[in-house]
């Protein structure tokens, strides 16, 4: 990142070896946040001998502005038959995928499709003999795909040097073939960047053997793309494909256009066994062509999550690669990644080289993306030779981790695998003519179900390959035990893999008070963290939680010193993938790390398991001294502390410089483990401590650089460590383990002080051992550890480390370089002697003279006088209290002058407005009234804040036509009705408010649809004016909501349909979004049930999100928000309160200009939020772009807000953010407090337009030129770099007004409205009465139901409806059949469905059912996809087949009869019943509080797949419960035809004892679930033991 005003130059060096002279690169010119401006490149050439070998590190910059997901599917004959049919299916099916592609601005430039098959020779000889080449041998022939240059001279040139070394190799070029193509069908995007589509044939005389052919033309892809590297056409060469075995057809084309754009793929001469087919999305709307696929050798739907960290291991690793198949030539085929392309290109070259090397492609993908084999029931029991071959890889190559359906081919094997999570769905059939399919989605082509034998899904982490060769089939584990017992893996594992025994923690503490007081002043702790942060996790074992956000100023800008850890911020997954959740589906994640040399996986044998296993990366004393002693490892301790006797001055760089050196010496001597340790036993003043971030990060990146990272792994022994956010930094900056001695002490001291004891002693605390409150830090940091690579989508540590999941806020580009290489640092910051100068202020605190007697509090979590200043302070609070409630303008010119004092606290404070006009009268400006309208309140539930609170927020905005948010949690349909009895400013309708008026009404414009979908019912999306999809909040991103079980009252209870006293969790995913169309499905489900609402996003602002909010406006969203991290929040974890999410003004600058730049600015309204607070964060948000703004906290401010920051604990003093009745009784606030405070900032908005001489905020949105920099001093650096913010890449084309009042985006025509128009069915809904109707349904017929359940919903309400629409389909429905259906529909669907079928549906029925005649057993295939049944809050589903992953989450009241799920079955339930008649997957009911399930468990495999942590299992004991499970079987049997339901029910007794029940606590006590449960003759319900 470059800081600074001047030109800089930034050299980026791409060294190409091997040649005669090296092409060096320099970009100069400014690069900035993801986007690179005004660059133009020198081009010098210079003798290879002067150079060394150098290595490039991965850049996030390049990794982010390349995101994508998909659809893709392959399609196979067992016979090997090649035939033109085969190729034409492949066609048909992409275009029915077209829904899961996105299309550029111009709505014609798709982001690309693709098919890969095998070479069809007939084609290319037809074409031969026309030129009298003569046919071609086919075993000794390569055909190359090749993108070239557009310029005539150019490609002339890219051609002549590819036929040069090809030459060099001793192939001959057979010819050159123009590829006949269709300009016409490409859209004008596209056609800008098309290259000239030409194929090359060689032939390979010397080599026999298929593998050493195509590794032959390997080498020659990779000297071509060295050779090219070099020139100025270089990157437009690219080869789709080289080989004798495969070709890739593909373009930056929409999925249905790509057969007539190459006219070959519509020859019937053109015939393959096999072909894979790939439609894009790139959430990147410069889409390139050589990035569609599929690639050489994948199909891959996903997102690499672990990208950063994989190119630089992959880079580290390239001096070890060696195989024989090589014959010595390994250097030429260097590089192995590239961080320019993107995620999916480089997992395809990491496997293409395992492939080339020798390894079967399965074997490559096994490695690579391995499953979640730990504690597996299958695998442990009956496979044990596949964990042995997961355990012998697992050390030595980290893997690709995020959610991925690849599909695969090497020309011989055909494949498909899926991701250790299942997070794509992927289904396969097989019909009776030997062919195999394998897609996205069910029903992509036109199959008659009698000829098909088998269908099935692939599961999280399983496998499907069908070897062309032999004709076989070979499903998930029969794959994966060929590969693992290729090798005695187990044999080796357990010779050489040797686990580090646990040892006892320290039962005395090892220093005085004094000495522990004197090491934590030195090495930065505050009395708040040794109390808030290390005392409550050893007390508590878990996290502390706090409440309200981060408001205090980013640690760049504050004039407190602060630890180097908190100019990081953790990156979190958005859209383009899922957080996963690491508190109920934790089965995937791992904390084991491997420490010891990673030797050359192209090479198998028992030496590679020679490796110590961690189970965890936090070690105690004893740990690490068994590290120190192990004679394998040869550890090496490096002491990290710099000297500043000579000054400060360049002290901190020497001192870097010197401990890279010796990590490299210790390194070539043979030591496997470097432990980097700031222990000592006597503190010197003149040599501090270097920050140990810094040094860990130096010494990863020095040895990366000379090659050497995989022969050691790097320790940390550190005091300057103590909370998760710390841990998370070491490990993502390359530590592998850490033993974080001083807060172990800490630990120790705090269970040894009188005071700890004496409350124990008192019972005021639960009594542990001083071995117990060491054990409960260390299981506190763990469970952070997992919540933090959780956020990012990442599952395994061993990902993590080195993978640099961070972006910075205040630090240089001399600091990023010696140690953050490749991370963002878009705003500049502090060199590294501004750094050692912090770190010498803590340091020389233990050596004054005056030392304190106790630590200082900073003030950084709580507010206090003295310490840290907070944006929501006391006195500010006080302030507008007074302005609000006196309606007095100079209380509010009070107000608005002690923010304009204030100290720097955001980035916005650092600008100031300039202007080019003279001003104007105020009288000229637009009035307040229209201003107040742009303005919106923050998404706050009802039940963190009290009902009183939100009411009369909503009162408030919808008297000046703003619009306020439900926040989760559902409505209660009283508020949307106008009030009509008010007297003297009271309501017997809302009894609780006071100074109300008639005519106002308490309903929220935006009701909001977040991850536990809790109130979420047709009738209350219906009722909205706009609908919010809450991807992410700003104070926790990546996170789900909690809601603790004390808050949750009867009525609270009653709108989110639970159990009133039991605490409330939301996923942290959206278990309907795990990707950009699956995001894009949900914006059309919403408007499918409510086309008059608009749609918006909420995000959260991080290095990137331009990237994810183009794919959020090709989603068809109206409206895209942007929050930044310093939003507020009920309950939260303090580190990610602290650590997670960037300043609004960089992501809303982003989203801006990225969206300008794509062409998709006009397409949505961009609002804004976080911390906002007068009109002048208006008028700053306002020139950055946006057009609506959010107030959160401060207008729970203007309603009484006393900012207590105890919100977590339901004791909020004045009944704000409490459901207990006595403090919401002192509710100061009333809704004329808001409009005042609103009315107010509308003013001061005003005042500051007219000072700027424009008339509306129209005339000013996007203008940055209106913005300066300040001129103001800041403590820590004057280096910091705005220039970002201040820059500007045009405006849209469409004023902000237009923007606004634009229609709602369209759902285009669809099936319902077609049903809607059918006179029966009008009639029927108008007069409730019964009608009978059959439809066709297609998969590109998506939320079917959706917009006749809102018809109805909308008039009816929930349970209103009294008629019946009986409605059959017939078909594959698309995704989300039959959601959010409402009582009185009857759907029934013969054929088989998509993923999210029956989602939030309230009520009716839904039967899914095959055809009549099936080629295959109905309870054995799999009918209908992932997530069924999310978020349901009523109604009956019966289904004849087997469910995918993750049935029935978050189900309410639903009840469901199927035959058979995927894993995670009822996650996170809170009520109704399930019936499962066959098997289940793994994570059974996991986080399910509510409701009932019974399974029937034939084989006695169930146990060990339930999640036990809440529910009990018992056999159906309860005579009520019987009868529930037989009469819902009886009914499935009535419905479906069900063979299965009807075999149960013919031998009830044997079945029924063969049933478990999953009870919930709040079950155990209903008849259902209660053997001994009587009623009394009166009816009254007792309880025999009672």
């Amino acid at each position: 990142m470059l800081i600074s005003r001047e030109l800089v130059v930034s050299v980026t060096i791409g060294v190409q070896v091997g040649l005669s002279h090296v092409a060096i690169s320099l970009n100069i010119g400014g690069i900035c946040y993801g986007k690179k401006t005004s660059c133009f490149e020198l081009v010098l050439s210079v003798p290879a001998a002067s150079l060394v070998m150098m290595y490039w590190v991965a850049n996030l910059e390049d990794i982010i502005s390349e995101r994508g997901a998909c659809g893709v599917g392959f399609i196979a004959n067992l016979d090997n038959k090649a035939s033109h049919g085969i190729v034409k299916d492949a066609l048909t099916a992409l275009g029915c995928m077209e829904h899961r592609g996105g299309c550029g601005a111009d709505n014609d430039s798709g982001d690309g499709s693709g098919v890969m098959t095998s070479i069809p020779w007939d084609l290319f000889n037809e074409w031969a003999s026309e030129q009298g080449i003569g046919a071609f041998d086919q075993l000794h022939t390569g055909v190359g795909m090749v993108f070239l240059p557009k310029n005539e001279d150019l490609m002339k040139q890219a051609q002549a040097a590819i036929l040069d070394i090809f030459k060099k190799e001793g192939l001959e070029v057979l010819g050159w073939r123009s590829v006949p193509v269709d300009m016409s069908v490409v859209g004008y995007y596209a056609r800008e960047t098309m290259p000239n589509i030409q194929q090359v044939f060689v032939q390979i005389a010397k080599e026999e053997n298929i593998d050493d052919i195509e590794r032959e033309l390997y080498i020659c892809r990779k000297l071509i793309e060295r050779a090219a590297s070099s020139e100025t056409w270089g990157n437009e060469v690219y080869f789709c494909s080289l080989s004798n075995q495969t070709i890739v057809y593909k373009g930056m084309l929409r999925s249905e256009v790509l057969g007539r754009f190459y006219f070959d793929l519509q020859n019937e001469l053109y015939n393959s066994p096999f072909a894979i087919y790939h439609r894009r999305y790139s959430t990147n709307t410069s889409p390139r062509w050589p990035l569609a696929q599929p690639m050489r050798f994948l199909g891959h739907n996903g997102e690499i999550n672990t990208i950063q960290g994989n190119l630089n291991w992959m880079q580290s690793r390239e001096t070890s690669l060696k195989s024989p198949v090589w014959r010595g030539r390994e250097n030429e085929i260097r590089p192995f990644g590239n961080p320019k392309a993107s995620d999916s290109a480089n997992l395809d070259s990491a496997a293409e080289l395992l492939i080339r090397s020798g390894r079967t492609p399965e074997e490559a993908l096994m490695l690579l993306v391995p499953e979640a084999y730990k504690n597996h029931p299958t695998l442990m029991i009956k496979y044990p030779e596949i964990l042995d071959f997961y355990d012998y890889y697992k050390g030595q190559m980290e893997a690709w981790d995020g959610p991925a359906l690849l599909l695969f081919s090497d020309g011989k094997t055909v494949g498909a695998c899926l991701d250790r999570n299942g997070l794509r769905p992927a289904r396969y059939w097989r019909t009776v003519d030997n062919v195999v399919y394998v897609a996205s989605e069910v029903g992509v082509l036109p199959t008659d179900d009698s000829k098909v034998v088998m269908k099935g899904r692939l599961g999280p982490g399983m496998m499907i390959a069908v070897d062309l060769t032999s004709g076989q089939v070979f499903e998930n584990t029969e794959v994966k035990k060929r590969v693992a017992l290729s090798n005695p893996y187990g044999k080796w594992v357990k010779e050489n893999l040797r686990s580090l025994k646990a040892t006892n923690f320290l039962s005395a503490t090892l220093m005085d008070n004094e000495t522990i007081l004197k090491r934590q002043q030195a090495y930065g702790y505050s009395s708040e963290d040794v109390q808030m942060v290390i005392e409550a996790m050893a007390a508590q074992g878990k996290e502390p939680t706090f409440c309200m956000g981060d408001d205090i100023p980013l640690a760049v800008l504050s004039r407190r010193p602060h630890m180097l850890y908190d100019y990081f911020k953790q990156r979190f997954a958005q859209v383009t993938n899922p957080a996963i959740d690491p508190l109920r589906e934790g089965l995937v994640m791992s904390l084991e790390v491997n420490l010891g040399k990673r030797r050359n996986i192209l090479e198998v044998g028992p030496e590679n398991a020679s490796q110590v296993i961690l189970s965890s990366p936090v070690l105690n004393e004893g740990e690490l001294d068994s590290l120190l002693n192990d004679p394998i490892l040869k550890p090496q301790v490096l002491p990290t502390f710099f000297d500043i006797r000579k000054g400060v001055e360049g002290s901190l760089e020497k001192t870097l410089y010197k401990l890279c050196e010796a990590a490299d010496e210790a390194v070539r001597n043979g030591s496997q483990l470097l432990v980097l340790s700031d222990r000592s036993d006597e503190l010197e003043a003149t040599r501090p401590a270097i920050p140990i971030l810094l040094a860990v990060g130096a010494v990863h990146q020095h040895l990366i650089q000379n090659g050497l990272r995989m022969q050691a792994s790097i320790v940390a022994d550190t005091a300057q460590c103590f909370s998760t956010h710390q841990f998370a930094c070491l490990i993502g900056y390359g530590a592998s383990a850490i033993c974080p001695y001083l807060a172990l002490e800490t630990c120790r001291q705090w269970r040894l002080s009188t005071k700890t004891v004496n409350l124990m002693r008192n019972g005021k605390m639960p009594t542990v051992t001083v071995e117990q409150a060491q054990k409960n830090f260390c299981k506190a940091v763990k469970s952070g550890l997992l919540k933090i690579l959780s956020k990012m989508g990442i599952s395994l540590l061993s990902s993590y480390c080195g993978a640099q999941i961070f972006e910075i806020y205040g630090l240089g580009k001399d600091v990023i370089d010696i140690a953050f290489c490749g991370s963002t640092s878009s705003i500049g910051g502090l060199t590294l002697d501004e750094l050692a100068r912090e770190t010498l202020s803590f340091w020389i605190k233990a050596f004054s003279e005056d030392t304190a007697k106790r630590l200082e509090n900073f003030g950084f979590i709580q507010f206090r006088p003295g310490g840290e200043y907070h944006g929501n302070n006391p006195e500010m609070s006080k302030l507008l209290h007074k302005a609000v409630r006196q309606k007095s303008e100079t209380a509010y010119l009070v107000y608005q002058q002690h923010l304009a004092n204030r100290p720097v606290n955001v980035l916005r404070d650092l600008l100031e407005l300039k202007s080019d006009r003279s001003p104007i009268p105020v009288g000229r400006v637009e009035p307040a009234s229209s201003i107040v309208e742009r303005f919106c309140t923050g998404g706050m539930s009802l039940g963190a804040i009290s009902r009183e609170t939100h009411e009369a927020i909503a009162i408030a905005m919808n008297r000046l036509g703003g619009k306020s948010n439900s926040g989760e949690g559902g409505e209660d349909p009283i508020r949307w009705s106008p009030l009509t009895d008010v007297v003297d400013g009271y309501s017997p309708t809302l009894p609780h408010l006071k100074g109300l008026q008639n005519g106002d009404i308490a309903t929220s414009a935006i009701k909001q649809v977040a991850s536990g979908r809790f109130g979420v019912t047709p009738t209350f999306l219906a009722n909205a004016d706009q609908l919010e999809i809450k991807i992410a909040q700003g104070a926790k991103p990546g996170e789900g909501g909690q809601l603790p079980g004390k808050k949750v009252s009867a009525y609270i209870a009653r709108l989110r349909n639970s159990k009133p006293g039991v605490p409330l969790i939301s996923p942290p995913p959206h278990h309907d979004i795990y990707s950009i169309e699956d995001l894009a499905q949900l914006i059309y489900d919403l408007h499918q049930v409510n086309p008059k609402a608009k749609v918006s996003v909420k995000l959260v602002a991080e290095a990137g999100i331009g990237t994810v909010a183009s794919g959020v406006a090709k989603g068809n969203a109206d409206i895209i928000q942007i929050s930044g991290h310093d939003g507020g929040t009920g309950a939260s974890p303090v580190s990610s309160i602290k650590h997670a999410g960037g300043p609004w003004e960089l992501g809303l600058t982003e989203t801006h200009q990225t969206l300008i730049a794509n062409g998709l600015r006009e397409r949505v309204i961009l609002r804004v939020d976080g911390g906002f607070k007068s009109g002048f964060d208006v008028i700053m948000a306002a020139l950055m772009g946006a057009d609506e703004y959010g107030f959160g906290s401060v207008a729970m401010i203007a309603t009484g807000c006393v900012m207590a920051r105890i919100c977590h604990t339901n004791n909020c003093p004045v009944g704000v953010a409490s459901q207990r009745e006595e403090l919401r009784a002192r509710f100061p606030g009333v809704p004329g407090d808001l409009v005042n405070y609103f009315l107010y900032v509308a003013e001061e908005v005003r005042g500051m337009l007219a000072q700027l001489g424009y008339e509306k905020l129209d005339d000013v949105i996007g203008h940055t030129k209106l913005l300066k920099r300040r001129d103001i001093s800041l403590v820590k650096t004057q280096h910091l770099d705005l220039s970002y913010i201040l820059s500007s890449v045009g405006l849209p084309k469409w004023s902000s007004s237009t923007i606004r009042k634009q229609e709602v985006h369209s759902n285009g025509p669809v099936l319902d409205d077609t049903i809607l128009a059918d006179p029966e069915i009008v009639k029927a809904i108008d007069n409730e009465t019964v009608v009978n109707k059959s439809v066709n349904i297609f998969n590109v017929d998506r939320a079917v139901c959706g917009r006749i359940a809102g018809v109805i919903a909308k008039r009816y309400g929930d349970t209103g409806f009294a008629g019946q629409l009986n409605i059959t389909f017939l078909g594959s429905a698309g995704q989300s059949f039959a959601c959010f259906l409402t009582p009185g529909m009857n759907i029934r669907l013969v054929g088989e469905a998509n993923d999210y079928v029956g989602k939030g549906m309230a009520g009716g029925e839904l039967v899914v059912t095959p055809v009549e005649k099936t080629g295959f057993t109905p309870e054995d295939a799999t009918i209908v996809g992932n997530t069924c049944l999310y978020g349901a809050t009523g109604g009956q589903v019966f289904v004849r087949g087997k469910a995918g992953e993750r049935f029935a989450v978050r189900n309410s009241l639903a009840e469901a009869v199927v035959e058979g799920t995927g894993d995670h079955c009822c996650e996170y339930m809170t009520g109704g019943c399930v019936v499962i008649l066959g098997k289940v997957g793994r994570n059974v009911a996991a986080g399910m509080t509510g409701g009932l399930a019974y399974i029937l468990d034939e084989d006695d495999t169930l146990i060990p797949k339930v999640n036990k942590e809440i529910v009990k299992i018992q056999r159906v004991v309860a005579p009520v419960g019987q009868m529930q499970l037989k009469n819902l079987i009886q009914a499935h049997v009535e419905k479906t035809g069900s063979s299965k339901g009807a075999e149960i029910l013919k031998e009830w007794d044997k079945y029924l004892s063969l049933f478990w029940q999953l009870v919930p606590p709040s079950e155990e006590d209903t008849p259902e679930a209660c053997a001994d449960y009587e009623q009394t003759t009166s009816g009254q319900v007792t309880f025999q033991s009672a």
